[in-house]
């Protein structure tokens, strides 16, 4: 039997047959969007006090979150329900992004793209848990100590969740760093050797960046600063098994 060949062998397809798989897609996802948005929006109040448990179970006696505009209430829950329609829908809309580009695709290119999209996802997903259980308590603990018996904090909706949502963002992206890496390793772009002499400027950023993304406690930029630095030698790891592959 003769071996699958490298190259694809789909039937290359005119630029409007494109244009109308591409159309054909885009309305299949904002479809699973729309409707992931609608199931969320009717739980929004639900979901909202879930992700923002950190900060409500931290508010002292006689504290709540408020709203100052007629409208915030709503389109807080509206921002709510969206984020939460996508993410419901990330599966749907992953499936129709890989049903387009994958006929364009060698054999080994969808393997590599399917495996980046898988552990891209589990480093997203373990950074924004990292930020929610670790990160963000510790930043609302700092905050809410300002307040006492003359001034009462009295948290906006809307601002809260843009906070938390960032907060979570960020730890997210931060988590990619090791996929990065062994990809930067994997093109030949950077050397395990050359991160592996960088750990002492590594260790120094990890604090700082730590200093700058938390409030200035020990505590709270040591259980930020740690993760950081264990990242970077996980990116020295995967960068050096890329390097290896490379080499082969």
């Amino acid at each position: 039997m003769n071996p699958e060949p490298e190259t694809n062998s789909e039937v290359r397809l005119p630029l409007t047959e494109h244009l109308e798989e591409l159309r054909k897609r885009l309305i299949r996802s904002l479809a699973a969007t729309g409707v992931g948005t609608v199931l969320c929006y009717s739980r929004a109040e639900w979901i909202y006090r879930t992700l923002l448990t950190p900060l409500t179970d931290r508010l002292p006696g006689g504290s709540r979150l408020i709203f100052t505009e007629l409208t915030e209430a709503f389109l807080t829950y509206f921002k709510l329900a969206l984020w939460g329609g996508f993410l419901l829908a990330s599966p749907v809309i992953f499936y129709q992004a890989w049903r387009f580009v994958s006929p364009g695709l060698y054999r080994k290119e969808r393997k590599i793209l399917f495996v980046f999209s898988f552990w891209s996802t589990v480093a997203l997903i373990a950074g924004m848990a990292f930020g929610y259980f670790v990160a963000v308590p510790s930043i609302f603990n700092f905050f809410l100590a300002f307040g006492g018996t003359t001034i009462v904090p009295m948290p906006s909706m809307r601002e809260s969740l843009s906070l938390i949502l960032r907060i979570l963002f960020l730890f997210g992206v931060m988590f990619e760093m090791p996929l990065v890496l062994f990809l930067a390793g994997r093109a030949g772009i950077l050397s395990p050797n050359l991160l592996r002499r960088g750990r002492k400027v590594a260790v120094v950023g990890a604090f700082l960046l730590g200093a700058v993304l938390t409030p200035p406690d020990a505590v709270s930029q040591v259980l930020v600063a740690v993760p950081l630095y264990v990242l970077y030698e996980a990116g020295i790891f995967l960068c050096a098994l890329g390097a290896r592959r490379r080499a082969k």
